[in-house]
């Protein structure tokens, strides 16, 4: 899997405070990569700095070949961004948000109802286009942002806690639509989380704590690293239990017979 995002040596700093400590990582293309940590480890601050939000202090970022410092109009064209808090124009109807998204990145005219009308159906919306995005739901103004992210078919589509504050059955359906939308566009979906569920169906996680990576892996492999949960069994079968649990690389102890 190809690179889509490089990240080197990557430090941010306010005066004597260092938000983001020389962090390095890469998220293969059309992969979910998740960024997990505490409120506060540094998630933000790199998200909003890959999206040109922000300047670097030290390192070098790169987003499809192009550098996040010296070529923003490029990075932002391969981007899209759906923020924390919402920034939906409340006046505006959910059609409307999405039109102008599409003339600030210069979607072909022809193009704009087709893409607009994806969009909204990937994310359940299309009886709702001609609601007024102050009238949504939070539920569902999070499914109107990430329809206006997608819109101009960006390469990346990051989402910062796109599930925060929301009830675990609207966590669930803004989950299908992410992985949808990873299916059927084959887009790089960049994440930040503090929902350790949420990151466990992500290709790849790294997990931030006080401004530095404290561990990067997939979820699989960082289960076996870092939990050690025992379960005692009894078996008739003890050869082909210990066969499989050596497939799956799984450690094991013989007690005795029973």
């Amino acid at each position: 899997m190809n690179p889509i995002i490089q990240v080197e040596h990557f430090s941010k700093k306010y005066g004597n405070f260092t938000a983001v400590d020389d962090i390095s990582f890469t998220v293969g293309e059309g992969s979910i990569f998740a960024f997990l940590g505490p409120n506060g480890a540094g998630k933000s601050t790199t998200i909003n700095t890959l999206c040109t939000i922000l300047d670097k202090t030290e390192g070098h970022l790169i987003i499809n070949g192009h550098d996040v410092s010296g070529e923003r109009d490029l990075v932002r064209k391969d981007i899209g961004i759906v923020f924390q808090d919402s920034t939906l124009d409340t006046k505006m109807t959910v059609e409307e948000n999405l039109k102008y998204h599409c003339s600030f990145y210069k979607v072909p005219k022809s193009e704009v109802q087709e893409r607009i009308d994806f969009a909204l159906g990937l994310v359940e919306l299309t009886d709702w286009k001609g609601a007024i995005a102050g009238s949504l739901s939070g539920g569902m103004k999070r499914r109107a942002e990430i329809a206006r992210g997608l819109v101009h078919n960006p390469k990346v589509l990051f989402l910062d806690e796109p599930t925060t504050g929301l009830d675990p059955q609207t966590r669930a359906s803004v989950w299908k639509y992410i992985q949808q939308l990873q299916k059927q566009k084959n887009m790089t979906i960049f994440l930040t989380t503090h929902y350790m569920d949420e990151a466990e169906i992500c290709s790849k996680i790294v997990i931030m704590d006080h401004g530095k990576i404290v561990a990067s892996d997939t979820p699989e492999n960082l289960e076996c690293q870092y939990t050690n949960t025992e379960v005692n069994v009894a078996c008739t079968q003890t050869e082909q239990l210990e066969s499989a649990l050596t497939q799956r690389g799984v450690s094991y102890k013989k007690m005795g017979t029973v």
